[in-house]
């Protein structure tokens, strides 16, 4: 094993450890045994003290705690409710049902229940703090009338010596619209000041915080706690107003080496156009100059790749001259870098499209932060479709290079191997001395219908950046962005929405939007994920649910097509959804178009564990309209009658 996958081997053996600690399905003995996938109902001696309640709960996997009897009719299932609740990997679904029956046996308040849930996590363990910040959203998308009654207790919270309590309150002060009170409270108490200004990042509507971007500018510039200015720089990517205003504040913060890094990447959370380019000289030189003095050794971190990020995008403003000499002092120490990021749960890179100078060097930086694993593959114009069949026909071992999913083509102008979820990859290259429209792909099987964008070579890059051309969709997908569709937006409509639809345009947009390469309807389709003839069987009477399914994938996860990561002895990673199990062997489908699983030897699994997250891309249909949506839905539910 290289010292890198050493290092990769023991990051993930880290990260899955503390998952299976939480969730009691980690490796228990030397052979690596792990519970069957339909496990026989733990027995639970409810009976005894809290203290042993708790240790026999904590010591089932998430699957066996969901099996555990439970109702709101006796307080000994308490202890049943709070476990769900407070585990991590519990889908939404269970973690709501935890809340409305601990309020009915506690007679308490779901707010005041939710507070003393994150109260009793280890904000200090990977999974603990992911598990703190799912019941924050829960907590701040309780009804406003609800969280304006329980305003005391917030009060109360952030004077609580977990910090994950103290942030959850100070969210929900603020969404109630006591921002202003809130930062009177904490006054400069970096103990109450830091949870607060971590708190920016969840909030229900933009305004709320865009109405405290004076206090936070103020802080800004009145405090000198350098913890406290890096927080506060940080809380102010999560402002939408006054884009001049925070780049003015944040420029000169630069200078600072150490507010520089939290400044790039806040000044890169404001779209490169809502920036002033009064300021563009300032940041290109400042930035310039930063390059110029970093050590060679230096260069590959990920505050300098930021930097540098942000000096490209400030060059497109200046005059092609002055451009072009900032470009050149810029190419005699660094390699130009694109930074391109997995948009968690979506299936899509976060850069639609780039552009780079014929024939110059080029750095692309892959960062996954999806469950599933991701590559990157640099086709020749027209070619993305070929080279992702071919990917496909290639299967996990690759090409000549080995390269899973990466054929061999002349179509195939570089590629990364597949990137595990939080890791990243780089890939340097010449850009091609031809001029043109090159598209970058996943070539993980399905995942090219939404995992693309596009390489635009040009003869002289700052030329192209004074009038930048969008370039032509590499599958010919014309659909914008229509909305972030919520339940909440289509429920009321939906009983007359459905009627008088066609199925045959709701099966041409079914198709459309990929939905047959994953699910089976009327008997034809994939099978990774559920048959929808089931589903709307199991929805029979109930279409906000049926539409719940499909807008919000990860609300509750099927467990037959529940996710399961693992981590091989050899330091290998590997995500699908499981089979079957025993105490020998695990069978894995890690790909909709597999032509069959994969089986591994339970002595070759390290860990196992499970996601709370569903394979099943959210925002799907964003791109479509209301009248499509229901569409779609006439055409599933349409699938019963056959």
């Amino acid at each position: 094993m290289t010292s890198i996958n050493r290092i990769l081997f023991l990051c993930l053996f880290t990260e899955a450890v503390l998952l299976s600690i939480a969730t009691g399905q980690g490796h228990h003995d030397h052979h690596g045994k792990h519970q069957i996938s339909k496990p026989e109902p733990p027995k639970i001696f409810l009976d005894k003290s809290p203290r042993i309640v708790a240790y026999q709960l904590k010591r089932l996997d998430n699957q066996r705690l969901l099996m555990v009897e439970r109702d709101t009719d006796d307080p000994k299932y308490i202890p049943v409710f709070q476990a769900i609740l407070g585990r991590a990997g519990m889908t939404a679904q269970y973690r709501q049902e935890a809340v409305s029956a601990l309020a009915i046996l506690l007679e308490e308040s779901p707010e005041k229940i939710l507070l003393n849930a994150i109260e009793g996590i280890d904000e200090k363990k990977s999974d603990g703090l992911k598990t703190a910040e799912q019941l924050i959203e829960m907590l701040i998308n309780q009804p406003n009338e609800a969280l304006i009654v329980a305003e005391e207790d917030f009060r109360m919270g952030i004077k609580n010596a977990n910090e994950a309590v103290r942030i959850a309150a100070f969210c929900a002060l603020k969404n109630i619209g006591k921002g202003n009170d809130c930062f009177a409270l904490a006054g400069d108490d970096p103990e109450k000041l830091i949870p607060l200004l971590k708190a920016f990042q969840f909030s229900i509507e933009p305004s709320i915080n865009n109405d405290l971007l004076g206090s936070l500018i103020s802080l800004i510039s009145g405090s000198n706690n350098q913890t406290i200015l890096v927080a506060a720089i940080e809380a102010m990517s999560f402002v939408q107003a006054e884009p001049e205003q925070r780049c003015e504040v944040l420029v000169p913060l630069i200078r600072n080496e150490t507010l520089r890094d939290a400044a790039v990447r806040t000044l890169l959370s404001i779209p490169a156009e809502e920036r002033p380019n009064s300021l563009s000289k300032e940041m290109a030189d400042l930035l310039v100059q930063y390059a110029e003095n970093t050590p060679p050794a230096e260069r590959t971190s990920e505050a300098f790749t930021d930097a540098m990020q942000l000096a490209d995008e400030s060059f497109a403003s200046l005059p092609s001259n002055t451009a072009k000499s900032y470009r050149s002092r810029m190419d005699a120490v660094s390699v130009r870098m694109i930074r391109i990021r997995t948009i968690e749960e979506e299936m899509r890179y976060d850069v639609p499209y780039f552009a780079v100078q014929a024939g110059k060097p080029i750095q692309i930086i892959l960062e996954n932060h999806d469950l599933m694993p991701h590559n990157l593959v640099l086709t020749t114009p027209g070619s993305l479709k070929a080279v992702a069949q071919a990917g496909l026909n290639a299967g996990p071992k690759g090409g000549s290079t080995g390269l899973a999913y990466v054929p061999d083509s002349a179509d195939v102008l570089y590629a990364t191997d597949l990137v595990p979820s939080d890791t990243q990859t780089r890939l340097t290259f010449d850009a091609p001395t031809e001029p043109g429209e090159y598209p970058y792909v996943c070539t993980f099987p399905q995942h090219w219908y939404r995992m693309y964008g596009v390489m635009v070579v040009v003869e002289d890059l700052d030329q192209w950046q004074k009038n930048p051309m969008e370039p032509e969709n590499p599958i010919g997908n014309n659909r914008s962005f229509v909305q972030a569709w919520t339940v909440e937006d289509l429920k009321g409509d939906l009983e007359s929405g459905l009627l008088g639809r066609s199925k045959a345009i709701g099966q041409r947009l079914f198709d459309e939007a990929s939905c047959r390469g994953c699910h089976q309807i009327a008997g034809e389709g994939g099978v990774i994920g559920p048959d929808l003839s089931k589903v709307v069987a199991k929805w029979k009477g109930n279409r906000a649910e049926l539409l719940r399914e499909i807008l919000e994938p990860s609300h509750r996860v099927d467990e037959a097509y529940q996710m399961q990561k693992i981590l091989t002895v050899d330091g290998q990673t590997l995500t699908g959804i499981r089979l079957s199990e025993d105490d020998e062997k695990v069978v894995l489908m890690t790909n909709p178009e597999a032509k069959e699983p994969i089986t591994l030897l339970q002595d070759d699994i390290e860990i196992m564990a499970p996601s709370s997250v569903s394979m099943m891309p959210k925002a799907l249909l964003d791109q479509y309209t209301k009248d499509e949506i229901f569409e779609i839905m006439a055409y599933i539910e349409s699938s019963q009658s056959e």
